[in-house]
């Protein structure tokens, strides 16, 4: 039996430059809805993400007259946990790559 010794791989410099860039961010949008009141958007936004009452009525107020606001950036896996969050308070929400949605 011969045994072999494996050889290097080399990787092509442009996947290597692609490698090293950040991955690209992520965004929780809430959505608004004709369900909520406004005084609970901003309860939920308080209450789960720590805004103060001042950048959650913010927030609120964008996603009323906007019809939506973007309440979070971040990796991927954790804006689906905000999304998850934010359906079980009853909001509408998705999740979109950062210039995207």
């Amino acid at each position: 039996m011969t045994v072999t010794t494996p050889r290097p791989v080399t990787v092509p410099e442009e996947t290597q430059q692609e490698e090293r860039r950040p991955a690209r961010p992520w965004r929780t949008i809430v959505w608004n809805d004709p369900v909520n009141l406004m005084s609970y958007v901003t309860y939920v936004f308080r209450t789960y993400f720590g805004y103060s009452q001042e950048r959650a009525h913010e927030l609120m107020l964008q996603v009323h007259h906007d019809g939506r606001a973007v309440v979070a950036e971040g990796a991927r896996e954790t804006m689906e946990v905000h999304v998850t969050a934010m359906h079980s308070y009853g909001l509408w929400a998705t999740l979109a790559p950062e210039g995207e949605g």
